[in-house]
């Protein structure tokens, strides 16, 4: 492995969290091997933050221990000259090399280098194991640990590690392993390659746009990167390869969890209207019941560009055409047995006449007296229920708060089923609600995202009074 690259950088990294985008790092443990044998260096960092009581416990570095120690950016010139021309190796390296990128960002500088993960190493040498953590290889090969979750004692585990295979393996099966590990998947030629680095595996959303800055493709996805890196297959589908040879520039945006990246993804399509993967905008109907000259209450159709459906009661079921809202009402109205007269789907005369489904059976002839007004009129509010829409139920706005694995913490702001922004911010906050439209309008998008939420109860939900309030509303509070 020498002889493609002048040496191997065996590194750790303590935290104080999970997060390269928020958190700091607290200690760095390098093995560098090379033709002139081996080296080891380590270092504690002031992170300028706070070490949360179980990061302490865990790694046993506490504040008092790095009060003293230099921050990054008294070491980020040694670390850099350390890791140039090297192999970066680590056990997870996304996360080791997104904190040291993130680290060097800060300060203005760029980490560039190619980065060996020896979790998915393990798991290409040995396919039938389950565990690949660091603890499983310790006891697995027999590793000597010397002081766990300390830097440079679990950089000398994986240069162990790295030796054990040395010693067990054929050259050429660790040779090949790591050649396809570091193999870098295949992304259009207009993109930069820097990109595979940069983009990160949490949650979010992506935009592509092609030639004059014109969007063509919004998406999300749990893990960025890989959901980014499905539209380059190998062998991809005509439509992917369009794309590929369309696209100029990738754009992303990072989120909290799923529920930021549906609600962000649902207003980049609307803003941006891009080229594919968006269907053409339509005015969503729902069935209303609105009283009838008998007494009764019929389904009419009603679009959300003349009725507020956030505001609105009696509403049914959301559709993006005419036809499907008149075939999800006859299917309703063929399973109760309704008539379809008196649903709203056939026009009446005052003749006395009966409905077309009565000769048949499938009405019980409500439309000639042979069932009494108000028991039809139940039977169809009931059959209706299921696709009963939810009013508002807030007064005003509200803030949900979704907190991701890694800590990061987001509250989106929602009012009458639209979807405001998401901040992170105090400041943000106070300028959503002042610029939110005195009545927000319905979004079906929203709606759906927000209500199957609120329903597994993911989110925390607290009610904004947003054009009461005198000064920000502090997020911590949100936080509690």
């Amino acid at each position: 492995m020498l002889n493609r690259y002048p040496k191997l950088i065996f590194i750790d990294l303590e935290t104080t969290g999970p997060n390269p985008a928020a958190d700091f790092i607290t200690e760095i443990g390098m093995v560098e091997v090379s033709a002139a044998g081996v080296s080891r260096w380590s270092a504690l960092v002031n992170p300028q933050a706070p070490i949360p009581p179980f990061i302490q416990h865990l790694t046993g570095i506490n504040d008092a221990m790095v009060r003293d120690a230099p921050s990054f950016a008294m070491l980020a010139t040694e670390v850099q000259r350390r890791l140039q021309d090297g192999l970066f190796i680590a056990h997870n390296a996304r996360f080791d090399y997104g904190f040291l990128r993130n680290a060097f960002k800060r300060l203005g500088m760029t980490l560039r280098c190619e980065a060996l993960c020896t979790v998915k190493l393990s798991r290409k040498l040995f396919p039938h194991e389950i565990k690949h953590s660091l603890d499983a290889l310790v006891a697995r090969h027999g590793l000597s640990a010397q002081a766990r979750h300390r830097a440079l004692a679990d950089a000398d585990l994986l240069w162990q590690f790295w030796r054990k295979m040395e010693a067990t393996l054929a050259p050429e099966a660790l040779d090949d392993a790591v050649g396809q590990l570091l193999q870098r998947p295949s992304i259009p030629a207009q993109l930069e390659p820097e990109l595979l680095d940069d983009l990160p595996d949490s949650p979010g959303v992506y935009v592509f746009y092609g030639e004059n800055d014109v969007p063509l493709y919004v998406g999300r996805g749990q893990h960025l990167r890989q959901r980014v890196l499905t539209h380059f297959p190998d062998h991809p589908s005509h439509r992917d390869a369009q794309l590929a040879r369309a696209v100029r520039r990738l754009e992303w945006h990072e989120t909290a969890g799923e529920i930021g990246a549906q609600l962000l993804e649902a207003q980049l399509q609307r803003r941006l209207r891009p080229a594919h993967g968006v269907p053409p905008e339509r005015d969503v109907c729902s069935w209303q019941l609105q009283a009838a000259p008998d007494g009764g209450s019929r389904p009419v159709l009603v679009y959300a560009s003349g009725v507020d459906f956030g505001r609105s009661e009696r509403l049914y079921g959301l559709f993006n055409s005419r036809s499907k809202a008149e075939m999800a009402l006859q299917s309703l109205v063929d399973q109760h047995a309704l008539c379809p007269a008196l649903a709203g789907l056939e026009a009446r005369d005052d003749s006395g006449q009966a409905c077309s489904a009565h000769a048949s059976g499938r009405c019980r002839g409500a439309c000639i007296g042979n069932e009494a007004p108000q028991q039809h009129q139940a039977r169809l509010e009931q059959a209706l229920a299921a696709l009963k829409l939810k009013p508002w139920p807030y007064v005003g706005p509200i803030g949900m708060l979704e907190t991701g694995p890694d800590g990061r913490s987001d509250v989106h702001v929602v009012d009458n089923w639209s979807y405001l922004g998401t901040v992170r911010d105090e400041r943000d906050l106070w300028d959503i609600l002042e610029q939110a439209p005195a009545l927000s309008a319905f979004d079906v998008d929203t709606y759906k995202t927000v209500t199957r939420a609120l329903l597994l109860g993911k989110l925390q939900v607290h009610p904004l009074s947003a054009r009461k309030i005198a000064a920000p509303i502090r997020l911590a509070q949100l936080r509690k």
